[in-house]
């Protein structure tokens, strides 16, 4: 069917052949990911006690699966992406589940922690980008609004469910056993997406795997939109990677909280993305990214204000709630640009490289956060406030808009 005859609707997406498995195994995985999140910093707030280390471990979690992202890429863009994508899911369920055994018996000093965070962090652009550089392929373009719709609702979707889960089984459980747990999602998330077929990718990339993962770095840094979302993303996520830690030190020292508030702090977070997120998928992003990304940014500067007086638990509400609806344009034109704006022979490496470009800042600010949020919560909201307004001037002045 020509393109200009599809019925452009979330009903159309569905019945696009393997998009729903897909989905559905994406969205289990993601629940997980939001999981190990709040349970890993809580997990290492509650046994060891220290907002540094949680700090470290939130970068464990991250910088070694950003460094790698060149690899990751041209990996994804000569093998089965389904495949990786399975294979990062059971090296995360197989990671939580040792960290929950070793510290259930007492032998988890730091090191061994972090150590163990950073090996499951390898593999993780194989999940993150291998996903997302399918969607152009299994998708047809005038869906790719909804398919990134779809992409975004079930990101924050997770935010939802995962958060007030895992604040939840940390508290009844204890955080060893949540982590057990999550393993098991995973190992859900793989299961769904067992035997489907591969899609058939007329171009890959050829030659060495280092060769390849050079050139697709290259094509990256050379390419005007991946190079400008790169900077100014990278930067807004030091917000999401301070917040990792702003929000749980807010909950536990000032409003008195628990793990189960935290979560559903965070949850609260995550429905206002999925709002936002379905109302902008119905929107045809094209002419409109600039005011799609740019004013999000500098909305999210002054939302994080309200975090800084020493205030109940209505302002901290507020503030995350307008910041997830905010953040549902800003992904869905993201996204929409970025795969408008790179040679489908190259989805994979360019996608896996310019999404750790997008996700450095929050290994960044989380080893940040942890650092500077010991000694002062509104220094880590301050950092925050200025991440925003940096990130909408890089976007202003370094993205391409039509």
């Amino acid at each position: 069917m020509p393109d200009t005859d599809l019925e452009r609707s979330y009903r159309a997406l569905i019945r696009v052949p393997s998009i729903a498995r897909v989905l559905v195994g994406m969205q289990i995985a993601r629940i997980a990911q939001s999981m190990v999140n709040v349970a890993m910093v809580l997990f290492t707030l509650t046994v060891y006690g220290s907002a540094p280390l949680a700090g470290l471990v939130g970068m464990a979690l991250a910088l070694p699966g950003i460094l790698f992202s060149p690899v990751a890429g041209a990996l994804l863009d000569r093998h089965g992406r389904l495949r990786l994508v399975m294979l990062d899911y059971l090296l995360a369920a197989v990671s939580l589940g040792l960290i929950a055994a070793l510290a259930t018996i007492g032998r988890l000093p730091a090191w061994l922690l972090l150590s163990i965070a950073a090996v499951s962090s390898l593999t993780s652009p194989l999940s993150t980008a291998g996903l997302r550089s399918l969607f152009p392929i299994l998708v047809p373009k005038p869906l790719w609004e909804r398919a990134n719709a779809a992409d975004s609702v079930g990101y924050v979707l997770a935010t939802v469910v995962g958060p007030p889960l895992a604040g939840v089984i940390v508290q009844i459980w204890g955080p060893a056993d949540a982590l057990a747990f999550i393993g098991v999602v995973f190992v859900v998330a793989a299961a769904v997406m067992a035997g489907l077929r591969e899609p058939d990718i007329s171009q890959s990339s050829t030659g060495g795997l280092l060769g390849a993962a050079r050139a697709g770095l290259a094509y990256t840094i050379r390419n005007r939109t991946l190079r400008g979302l790169g900077l100014s993303i990278g930067v807004l996520n030091i917000v999401w990677g301070v917040n990792a830690i702003v929000i749980p030190l807010v909950v536990l020292q000032r409003l008195h909280g628990g793990p189960a508030l935290v979560g559903l702090l965070f949850a609260a977070q995550g429905l206002g993305g999925v709002v936002s997120s379905v109302l902008a998928g119905r929107i045809d992003t094209r002419g409109r990214e600039h005011a799609m990304i740019v004013y999000p940014m500098i909305g999210s500067a002054i939302l994080l204000l309200l975090l800084l007086p020493d205030a109940g638990v209505v302002p901290v509400l507020t503030a995350l709630v307008l910041f997830g609806a905010l953040n549902g344009p800003l992904d869905v034109a993201m996204f929409t640009t970025r795969q408008r704006r790179t040679d489908p022979a190259w989805m994979g490496r360019a996608f896996a490289v310019s999404m750790s470009f997008n996700f450095l800042g929050f290994p960044i600010g989380t080893g940040l956060g942890g650092i500077v949020a010991n000694q002062s919560i509104d220094g880590a909201i301050v950092i925050e406030i200025g991440a925003c307004v940096i990130a909408a001037v890089a976007a202003q002045l370094l993205i391409p808009f039509d």
